[in-house]
């Protein structure tokens, strides 16, 4: 409790002294030129601007840090915030009705974790009309005129260089005439989410190592799906060194791997970081995961918000640096920028009492 508590009180102060980051510009080119600026983020807000969130679920750690983030720079600016989650990746109508439903509630911009990439492809402008959108996290497909058209700005890092980052790890343990050794791949729900460029980084990344990656199962981020999937690898009797996938996959490995008796045989490497996943860096039990500072990006996708409405100078592609974290490598900074304190619980509203102009 003691270090989160610190880590409220560090993420609380932080912005005030700008945070480091990567632009992108020209914004979401294919052939952008990327350079690192110091970011200061706004302290106040010149009104108190409806602002309304869409996320692809509050099931795990990684998207209760994003809302963390979030809220609290809400609360810093002191803007109305309305978040609201579909419940999960394969809830694409629910989401799609979520965003007429900021749309009614008389949104001034809108903050959309897509639960796909492609899923707005040629109706965007539908659901928000003229409502400024700005892409958190998920990737969305900006090559596609409806979406391009509606896409004030955007946060998020390109989730290739995740799955770039955990395959380059093992790489480096087990390069090429090392000793082959066999890996489990769960990285997650197989149609959406940033599933499929993790997998394409990771494949890229251990191709000409001695990675074996014997299976690959997919599942939705939940506990008990994953849960399922281990047990079926475990039944299949394979030889396994690694399980390797999404962070719910981490978490609940290492649970199954204890009770099974496998600790000592298996490892465990996770694509991104949750708070589990911190807690098994930090006993142990989990060798490495790469953090795209998820808490970060919320606080940035709504200064970006703030800044359009203001007509203030705004960086339209921005991406957090992605950090390698070890059990001997858990700076409390990059900790602070990534998760949510241990008491914080989700939020769907941050009301301000000023009176609107």
């Amino acid at each position: 409790m003691r270090i989160f508590s610190f880590l409220l009180l560090f993420f609380s102060f932080q912005p005030a002294y700008g945070v480091e980051i990567i632009t992108h510009k020209p914004p979401f080119a294919g052939d952008k030129q990327s350079r690192t600026i110091t970011y200061q983020p706004l302290t106040t807000a010149s009104k108190p601007w409806k602002i309304c969130s869409v996320y692809p679920h509050l099931k795990d750690s990684y998207w209760l840090s994003v809302n963390y983030g979030m809220v609290e720079h809400a609360k810093k600016l002191g803007v109305e915030l309305k978040v609201l989650e579909a419940g999960g990746y394969p809830h694409l109508e629910k989401q799609q009705t979520q965003i007429k439903d900021c749309h009614q509630w008389g949104a001034d911009a809108i903050i959309l974790g897509t639960v796909d990439s492609t899923a707005y492809q040629g109706i965007l402008s539908q659901l928000t009309g003229e409502i400024p959108v700005f892409a958190t996290i998920n990737d969305i497909d900006v090559t596609d005129p409806d979406i391009r058209k509606n896409i004030t700005a955007k946060v998020g890092v390109d989730w290739y260089e995740m799955g770039q980052a955990a395959g380059e790890f093992l790489a480096k343990r087990h390069p090429r005439g090392s000793g082959v050794v066999n890996i489990a791949w769960l990285p997650g729900p197989s149609q959406r989410g940033g599933t499929k460029p993790v997998t394409q980084g990771f494949l890229d990344a251990v191709k000409d190592s001695d990675i074996n990656i014997i299976k690959t199962m997919w599942a939705d981020n939940s506990k008990e799906l994953q849960r399922n999937l281990i047990q079926k690898l475990f039944a299949s009797g394979q030889h396994l060194d690694y399980i390797v996938g999404g962070a719910v996959a981490a978490e609940v490995a290492i649970s199954e791997l204890r009770s099974n008796h496998k600790s000592d045989d298996i490892s465990i490497v996770s694509t991104y970081l949750s708070h589990g996943v911190y807690r098994g860096l930090r006993r142990g039990k989990i060798l490495f995961a790469p953090t795209d500072k998820m808490a970060q990006q919320a606080m940035l996708s709504l200064d970006q918000a703030v800044r359009h409405l203001e007509d203030k100078p705004i960086e339209r592609d921005l991406s957090p640096k992605i950090e390698w974290l070890t059990p001997t490598h858990l700076p409390k900074d990059v900790i602070a920028d990534s998760l949510s304190p241990a008491e914080f619980r989700p939020a769907f509203s941050v009301y301000n009492h000023k009176v609107r102009r």
